[in-house]
């Protein structure tokens, strides 16, 4: 946990009772952000009910058209992309700095796209929207950047492994229902899922796009240039949903311009900050999601040399995505607006 000094600041979150919502509320008190008032929104379906924070309950409120942002100061969105298009610029027009955690603005040049471990002077040229990245982008670039500056990359090749929380709530529900169907020998419903996910694997993982890729591995390409400036870095993804309720896991392999160690790189990670070195395959000790989940750290472990590039390394990296890939992130990101001086 990280204390937190500051001018205390209002606080909005937009998609509150959501996954990251949720989430949102526990980091934002375990951190100690400097909270002077808080106002929680979420559709109609469900404002009306109370969420915990700190010592006390707050209502949810609609969000609707008389919904005004005046005086808030920072605003955390979580509701969707549609949503985040069309009220993320009303709340910025109305003087609050908007942490948006969906896909609406991340390729917008004009957005700065923030980790900030990685590129926290992005944040300098924000006009009142700041994107949060994509979860599984996220995990990946801190400990990439963390090699990259002592060696520049070449080349990323990623698959992931991602949790059915990355989906959302739904999602979960769907995984636990079908479980027990499947124990019980029972026919296993579904409609989050084009296919059953528990006891499977999916690649699909997003909307198929261009050359069959999905969005979800195209965003890994398109942000991590973005976060890392390194506009025609070659990134290639593979994303896969599995059965896991929280916590994304994901094999990288990283080429560098210059042989590498391992011992190197493990010193390097080891001194990042947000990176926990998990690493001693001998004793079966390597980063795993249920490790992961609840945690702050990305875990990374399984670090080995390839064995046909001596220019390159293999890595197994674990993080909770609805902390640092979500809500975690989006907090730190207010944390450095107030360090710099800009919130």
């Amino acid at each position: 946990m990280d204390g937190h000094e500051g001018e205390s600041v209002n606080v909005a979150i937009v998609g509150a009772t959501g996954l990251v919502g949720h989430t949102l509320l526990q980091v934002l008190a375990e951190r100690q952000f400097p909270v002077r008032g808080l106002r929680l929104y979420a559709s109609e379906r469900s404002a009306g009910q109370t969420l915990p924070f700190r010592d006390r309950d707050l209502p949810v409120e609609l969000l609707d058209e008389a919904t005004s942002f005046k005086g808030i100061d920072v605003a955390f969105f979580s509701p969707g992309t549609d949503v985040s298009r069309a009220w993320a610029p009303r709340a910025a027009a109305d003087g609050a700095i908007v942490i948006d955690n969906s896909f609406a603005f991340r390729l917008d040049p004009q957005v700065p796209l923030v980790v900030p471990e990685v590129n926290p002077h992005h944040l300098a040229g924000h006009k009142g929207i700041i994107a949060n990245p994509n979860c599984s982008t996220i995990q990946m670039v801190v400990p990439l950047a963390a090699l990259h500056r002592h060696n520049p990359l070449r080349r990323v090749i990623v698959s992931t492994y991602q949790s059915v929380s990355g989906t959302g709530a739904a999602a979960v529900d769907e995984l636990r229902e079908q479980s027990r169907a499947a124990l019980a020998s029972q026919e296993m419903g579904g409609h989050v899922y084009r296919h059953p996910i528990a006891f499977n694997v999916l690649p699909e993982v997003d909307v198929f796009l261009e050359a069959d890729y999905t969005q979800e591995e195209w965003k890994m390409v398109w942000e991590t240039r973005k976060i890392m400036d390194l506009p025609d870095l070659p990134v290639t993804a593979t994303c896969v949903r599995v059965p896991v309720y929280v916590a994304h896991s994901e094999m990288v392999y990283a080429e560098f311009e210059r042989p590498c160690t391992v011992a190197e790189a493990r010193e390097q990670l080891a001194a990042a900050p947000g990176v926990a070195v998990v690493d001693d395959p001998a004793h079966a000790v390597y980063p795993h999601a249920l490790q992961a989940a609840g945690h702050d750290d990305i875990l990374v472990g399984r670090l080995r040399r390839d064995l046909a590039c001596e220019n390159a390394l293999v890595m197994w990296v674990v993080a909770d995505n609805l902390r640092k890939g979500a809500a975690l992130n989006a907090v730190q990101i207010a944390e450095e607006l107030q360090r710099q001086g800009l919130l």
